[in-house]
């Protein structure tokens, strides 16, 4: 089959016990209706920020960035450390001028609540929605508001310093914009299209939100005359699922978002390979911290299927329409799962006829998920991401 395009996906088979990893605007766990039935959820939102908050602890900050209504305040910083003749107020005001510049959008001091007005200094000025700027955005931002400083009032009414201001935010992409995205609501000519599509969770079998009834004790209550209940009561939501978990990246667009990349001195099929293996292993292993404290559901996904296609992305999710029942005699539902998943793979694939070169990886925990070793390779988490970032980097042009 003729290669056409690059499409990277991530399926994984995952329990989680009693936990509320998500919840709505009334505090329960999110849930959705799917195949008839109530399903278990996790919003895709809450585990793209669980993935993309673990890019940290693979990646050195040059390469992230970070995204903030505080913008004016974290350009200042920086313009202040490359002048410090510049006083912070003044810093405010260049970075908010370089901003708006540069995107389009008003950075403005926020409006204070008059009951709560105080003497004091006026707050740093903000962005009217959250900004997503490149470690490396920030800097050529910075450089340019110091130029700007002594260059005069009328400095970025030039249409070739406005161009390059422009140019400055919208190049040398962070791994985390060209996954994820960027919208700049009052500059689309800077948006940034994402890579990454991830869905959202849901359970493979029918779930149910259920809840927990708390006590928290005084300890200070000594006194024969104190009553004898408790400190406090309450309740909190909570539910456990087999929850199947399904993400594509474009590797085509991810390339094209990431440019030459961030660093001079690397092959040019090392920023898309770096930025495919660190999506693979972070959004297996990050998990949404909602009540993590309360619950300490710390689990792995135990089934992980991963793909590269050459046409479009597939969710496997289809294999789990008509809910999985727990074995009457073992329990549990990830055998089933996994039985389903080994058997719906090679069906949707010969029906599409995507099966044709299509790389396949697999990793699995456990005697309830050895019917989707057959899938493909079978491979340790560390030689799933080393393998799936070789393909990648094999099919740009010029590797």
């Amino acid at each position: 089959m003729t290669r056409t395009r690059t499409i990277l996906e991530v399926h994984a088979l995952q329990t989680v016990p009693p936990s509320c990893l998500n919840r709505d605007d009334t505090g329960s766990p999110k849930t959705a209706i799917y195949g008839g039935v109530p399903r278990a959820r996790v919003s895709s939102q809450a585990w793209k920020r669980a993935t993309r908050r673990d890019f940290h602890n693979l990646l050195d900050p040059s390469d992230l960035g970070v995204r903030t209504r505080r913008v004016a305040e974290l350009l200042a910083a920086r313009i202040t450390d490359l002048d410090g003749s510049i006083e912070q107020t003044e810093a405010w005001a260049l970075a908010a001028e370089t901003i708006y510049t540069a995107t389009g959008s008003k950075i403005e001091p926020p409006k204070r609540n008059a009951s709560k007005e105080k003497q004091g200094p006026p707050p740093a000025p903000e962005s009217k929605y959250l900004m997503f700027l490149s470690a490396h955005q920030l800097d050529g931002l910075a450089e340019l508001a110091v130029k700007a400083h002594g260059g005069g009032k009328d400095y970025f009414k030039d249409k070739g310093i406005k161009d390059l201001a422009k140019q400055l935010a919208n190049s040398r992409h962070s791994v985390d914009i060209a996954l994820f995205g960027r919208m700049v609501a009052d500059g689309a000519d800077i948006n940034v299209d994402a890579a990454a599509q991830v869905a959202h969770a849901i359970s493979v079998h029918r779930a149910e939100n259920e809840s927990d009834y708390y006590t928290a004790v005084d300890d200070y209550k000594t006194r024969e005359s104190d009553d004898l209940g408790a400190g406090m009561i309450g309740t909190v939501e909570f539910n456990s699922a087999t929850l199947y978990r399904y993400a594509a990246v474009d590797i085509d667009l991810l390339r094209k978002n990431l440019g030459k990349g961030l660093r001079e001195d690397e092959p040019l099929t090392e920023p898309v390979r770096r930025a495919a293996e660190v999506f693979v292993e972070c959004f297996l292993t990050s998990l949404p911290t909602g009540k993590v404290n309360t619950f300490g559901n710390h689990t792995m996904p135990e089934a992980v299927v991963v793909k590269l296609r050459t046409s479009r992305p597939i969710s496997l999710v289809g294999a789990f329409e008509e809910p999985c029942l727990a074995d009457p005699d073992l329990g549990g539902h990830m055998r089933e799962a996994c039985e389903r998943l080994a058997e719906y793979v090679p069906a949707i694939e010969e029906a599409y006829d995507v099966a044709q070169d299509t790389p396949t990886w697999v990793m699995q925990v456990g005697k309830s998920t050895k019917s989707v070793e057959h899938l493909g390779t079978k491979l340790s988490l560390r030689e799933l991401v080393t393998a799936v970032g070789a393909e990648v980097a094999s099919r740009q042009d010029g590797a």
